[in-house]
Formats: C-alpha cells, sequence, structure tokens
C-alpha cells in the first residue's frame, strides 16, 4: 500500500473537554484560538454534539446554536464536524424521524460540514434516518463502528458492519474506540481488512485512558488508516485523545508526515493552557486523576467517563469500599444483557445496574433503563441475553423487535405548539426537544433578562445601617 499523508481531526473543542473537564470550556475560550486553529491545515474540527449542547444549556448559560454560529463565522477555511447519536440525535431516548430530519437540516445550516453518527448497539436501524438526512442537506456522513471486544465482536463483524455502512452512503467510516480498547496489533489488522473491503477513508478514533493511543495510531497509519482525532496537548492524552503535537512530531520526516507546524501548534497549545489552568482552578479538570493511565480499562471496557461517573456513584451511596467489585460487575452485567457496547447510553446503563447488583444483590432490582434495553426499546441488542435475567426484569412483557423509532408519531407540530411562548426559532425548538425543562428555563430567562442589582455602596465605619439602593428598572 502507497504511503500518503495522515490527516488529523483535533478534538480541543469538544471530546478533549469532554473527556477531562466535564465539557465546561466556555465559548469565549474557543474564540481567541479560532483563526490559528482555521489555519492549521486539520481535515476538521470538532466542535459541537456530544455533552456540549446538554452541557451549555444547563451549566454554562450558553445558546448552543449561538456558539456553532460563532465558530463557523471564525473558521470558515476548516470542516466543522459533530458527533450525533443517531436516532437519540444529542439527548438520552429516541426522537420521531422529522425531529432527526430537522434537527440535522438546522446543524448543517448552522455551520455543521461532517457529522459523525454512532448507535451505541450498532444497530443500523437507528441510524438510518440520521444518515439520510445528513445526505439530504449536504453534509458529510461519517458513519461509525462502535468498537468493542466480546464473543460476538470480532474482525469480521466489524468489517461487514462497515460494508453496510458504506452500501448505506456514509463518506468515510470512523472506527470509534470510545474506551481506548483497541491495541496497536488490532488496529493494523482491522485497518487492513477494512481498506481490502471498502472504498471510502478510514477514521480511527480512540482515547488514551490505558496509555496506548499514540501507539495504535502509529500502527494504524503504517496500516493506511487516513484520518485520526488527536487533541492539543493541554487537554490531550489521559482519557481524552493522544495529544496532536506529539502524533505530528512522531510522523514527522516519515512518508505519513502529517504536514502540520509544530510551531503553530504549540502557539494553539499556549491559548488552551491558560483554558486548562481555568478548568484546574474551577475544579473541572483534575490531572493527577485524569492523566493516571488505567490498565483496568482494558480489563473491564469502562470508558473514562464511566470510571468517574461509577466513582461518583458509589461516593454518594458511601460505598467507595466496594468500588472494585462494582468494576468486576460490569462485564458480568454486559454478557447478560447481550454483550453492548460500552458508550452513551449503555455505558450508563450497564453500570448503574452494576451497582445496583452490588449494594442490594444481583439482579434484586432492575432500573427503568435496564428494562428497556432488555426490552428492546433501544434496538436490537448484538449477543444473546440471558433469559433468565430477562424474564427476571420483564416477566411477561411483549418484546420490541422493529426499529424503535417506528413506534413513535410525528413530534415536530406538537413541539412548536408547546414551544409557543419562549421559542423565537425553530432552533429554540430543537433545543426544547432534546432537554424540554432545561432548555424551556434558559430560553425564558434569555427572553425576560432579569437586570444586574446594583450592589450597595459600603457604610464608612461607625455610621448607622447601611441603606440599600433598588435600581429602578422602569428608566
Amino acid at each position: 500500500m502507497e504511503p500518503k499523508k495522515l490527516q488529523i481531526t483535533d478534538t480541543i473543542l469538544r471530546d478533549a473537554h469532554q473527556s477531562l473537564a466535564a465539557t465546561r470550556m466556555r465559548t469565549d475560550e474557543m474564540l481567541p484560538a479560532a483563526e490559528l486553529l482555521d489555519s492549521m491545515g486539520y481535515w476538521s474540527l470538532e466542535v459541537w454534539g456530544g455533552a456540549t449542547f446538554d452541557t451549555c444549556l444547563r451549566f454554562l448559560k450558553e445558546d448552543p446554536w449561538e456558539r456553532l454560529r460563532a465558530l463557523k463565522k471564525a473558521m470558515p477555511n476548516t470542516k466543522l464536524q459533530m458527533l450525533l447519536r443517531g436516532q437519540n440525535l444529542l439527548g438520552y431516548k429516541h426522537y420521531a424521524d422529522d425531529v432527526v430530519d430537522e434537527f440535522v437540516r438546522l446543524s448543517i445550516k448552522n455551520g455543521i460540514d461532517v457529522v459523525r453518527i454512532f448507535d451505541a448497539l450498532n444497530d443500523l436501524r437507528n441510524i438510518e434516518a440520521s444518515m439520510r438526512a445528513v445526505k439530504k442537506y449536504g453534509g458529510l456522513v461519517e458513519a461509525c463502528i462502535s468498537y468493542t471486544l466480546s464473543p460476538v465482536h470480532d474482525e469480521k463483524y466489524f468489517v461487514d458492519l462497515s460494508r453496510q455502512l458504506e452500501k448505506e452512503g456514509a463518506d468515510t467510516i470512523c472506527i470509534k474506540d470510545m474506551a481506548g480498547l483497541l491495541l496497536p496489533e488490532a488496529a493494523s489488522s482491522l485497518v487492513r481488512a477494512l481498506k481490502k473491503h471498502i472504498k471510502v477513508p478510514i477514521h480511527l478514533h480512540t482515547h488514551n485512558t490505558a496509555g496506548i493511543g499514540t501507539e495504535t495510531y502509529l500502527a494504524a497509519t503504517r496500516a493506511g488508516v487516513d484520518i485520526v482525532d488527536c487533541a492539543l496537548s493541554p487537554l490531550g492524552s489521559g482519557t481524552a485523545q493522544p495529544a496532536t503535537e506529539s502524533v505530528v512530531a512522531a510522523l514527522q520526516g516519515t512518508p505519513w508526515d502529517t504536514g502540520l507546524d509544530l510551531k503553530k501548534l504549540t502557539a494553539a497549545a499556549n491559548h488552551f493552557k491558560t483554558v486548562a489552568d481555568r478548568l484546574e482552578k474551577d475544579g473541572f479538570f483534575v490531572p493527577g486523576q485524569v492523566l493516571r493511565t488505567d490498565v483496568n480499562a482494558l480489563i473491564y471496557q469502562v470508558p473514562g467517563g464511566m470510571l468517574s461517573n461509577l466513582y461518583s456513584q458509589m461516593r454518594d451511596a458511601r460505598a467507595l469500599d466496594k468500588y472494585d467489585q462494582v468494576l468486576q460487575e460490569v462485564p458480568r452485567v454486559r454478557e447478560d444483557f447481550g454483550y453492548p457496547p460500552l458508550v452513551t447510553p449503555t455505558s450508563q446503563i450497564v453500570g448503574t445496574q452494576a451497582v445496583f447488583n452490588v449494594l442490594q444483590g444481583r439482579y434484586k432490582s432492575f432500573t427503568k433503563e435496564s428494562k428497556g434495553l432488555l426490552r428492546g426499546d433501544y434496538g436490537r441488542l448484538p449477543g444473546p441475553i440471558n433469559p433468565d435475567v430477562q424474564r427476571q426484569a420483564l416477566g411477561d412483557e411483549e418484546l420490541i423487535t422493529v426499529r424503535p423509532a417506528d413506534l413513535i408519531a410525528p413530534e415536530m407540530d406538537k413541539l412548536r405548539e408547546d414551544t409557543r411562548e419562549f421559542a423565537r426559532s425553530e432552533e429554540d425548538v430543537l433545543s426544547y426537544a432534546l432537554f424540554p425543562q432545561i432548555a424551556e428555563k434558559f430560553l425564558r430567562e434569555r427572553n425576560n433578562p432579569q437586570p444586574e442589582p446594583v450592589p450597595a455602596p459600603a457604610a464608612p465605619m461607625n455610621e448607622g445601617p447601611r441603606v440599600l439602593y433598588v435600581q429602578d428598572s422602569a428608566r
């Protein structure tokens, strides 16, 4: 195979700070570096999707659509990329096809060029509507194989899945290794196998949780991978992607030289170092915890974000002494549940059930989401389900065997009606569709901003009570 330049997608504006700092980077911290990032020569910049939408509305009090428009205006020369959970969009349930179509339309209209689409179960029925919509509105479809290891997930499984995705119109195929499980030799073998059977470019995404991400990228590069995800070093490595500068430096002078300028990358990294310092100061970024290599990721297949979530659940239950038992229980629950890949939302479902099993006894109770997963609400599980566990959870309930979204009536007209009082745009309606309570609160406050209180002047020493001045909002 003829060597060629490796291309880079940088995740500094999305997955990097989602993985290391709870997605708390603000738009005003992104824009000062936008011109430099836009001049870098990246294949794309990942800027949206995943948890950014939720976090903007819930914690940062930002409109995620405004963020996207601002980034597109500031970076007109680079493809902007987002992560979409198929029929789940950016929420945690399935939405009707008309909501999927409208969300994709407006994502592309507001600035997205590449839509990376995945389904937690690798159920193609759950991504066909979003793939169709991206093609319809002129975006690039990057369809994912959610990579995992199990008795049913072998190399042939992923090759067959990729061939189906290409047939359905994928412009690129992404190997989405969300837990950092893909080892160098396996990466080389999988990329070579894919290159034999599909014609579209291969994009590799991993996390450096187990400390081998860069080696995996180098092995995949030699095998012919076209694009890899990296993150500038202040928010790279650890549970995020391998550091951009390290991958670029490792390939300099080789046939796969990325062509990216290390001096410019360093200049951009210097900016994000100040952002990382702010995130650390505010308690969102703790290098000693997030940068520690954790080989348990290879044993339990637990993504980095899920590890911290499990830790929090056990701490809140005052049962941290049982944390290791929960990690050991995760693969057992996963086997009983038909080997779902552990990525949103299945990682949360399996992880929480493992916590319940450890604290209450195995399958003494089931979460609503566990029952839904076993019933078929989320789609077709890749492997056989433990029939005893399924029966214990569901009794004689009827199982869902059709595409789950086929059971959802069109929703857009009702959503427009429900938001007439506070939605100013179709984008607002979609924000409400994904996060009804959070979005309504955000949009009502945006529409009716309250005046900032004027601080009372300090009273001189020994001069009686302080007089409070109230701003006259009628002025």
